[in-house]
């Protein structure tokens, strides 16, 4: 059975999602969310998942929402993506947390407030600070990626696939590759790898797909 992942293009979390499904070759289809006009709000949406965010994994019968467990449960299943011992394992989970709470989290609101609110409508104050935030997540990451290939042993995981979600995205937010050597090599890393996919060819809904709509 084909499992099916709730999702649009232009969410990172989703992208979390998405790429651990297809980097550990589960057989999943995209199910389109119109966010943008209120797609996450409707009865049928909220009956999947409550918390009206998107992603959320259905696959048989089990429906799973939050992108960490979505990835969790894929690496179980799959028996890929997990590390290669529990301390391993552990560590992953580690950075999967780390990354929800500290970059991601900050990344995907400031992301949203300069891209997706009219010009007059973003706070400059509140896009500022939170940028600040992210220099010191990024910097976190950066140090971390130093003399390794992984964010934890020597193959990807899903701490990779979580940390990397939104640095792929286009739409400035205070994050530029270049000023950031170890995290552009990493970023690098992931883009040779034969399944990986860019945010936008791998779920539908992107802002030139709004545009022209």
């Amino acid at each position: 059975m084909t499992a099916q992942l709730y999702c649009f293009g232009e969410s990172g979390n989703a992208y979390k999602a998405a790429l651990t499904l297809t980097l550990a070759d589960m057989e999943w289809e995209p199910v389109y969310v119109d966010f943008f006009h209120g797609g996450t709000r409707t009865p049928e949406f909220r009956a999947l998942n409550p918390m009206g965010e998107v992603p959320v994994l259905v696959d048989g019968d089990l429906v799973l929402t939050q992108s960490g467990v979505i990835q969790d449960y894929v690496s179980s299943k799959t028996g890929k993506l997990g590390g290669r011992s529990a301390a391993e394992r552990r560590d992953v989970l580690r950075w999967v947390f780390w990354d929800n709470h500290k970059l991601s989290g900050q990344a995907g609101s400031t992301r949203f407030l300069m891209n997706f609110l009219p010009p007059e409508k973003r706070p400059a104050e509140v896009i500022a600070f939170q940028q600040g935030r992210l220099k010191a997540a990024y910097t976190v990451l950066n140090d971390h990626l130093a003399g390794r290939s992984w964010m934890v042993g020597d193959q990807v995981t899903i701490a990779d696939t979580a940390c990397c979600s939104y640095l792929f995205y286009p739409e400035p937010f205070g994050f530029t590759r270049a000023d950031w050597p170890n995290i552009d090599a990493w970023l690098g890393r992931l883009e040779a790898l034969p399944l990986w996919k860019h945010p936008y060819d791998l779920m539908p809904g992107n802002p030139s797909d709004r545009a022209t709509a």
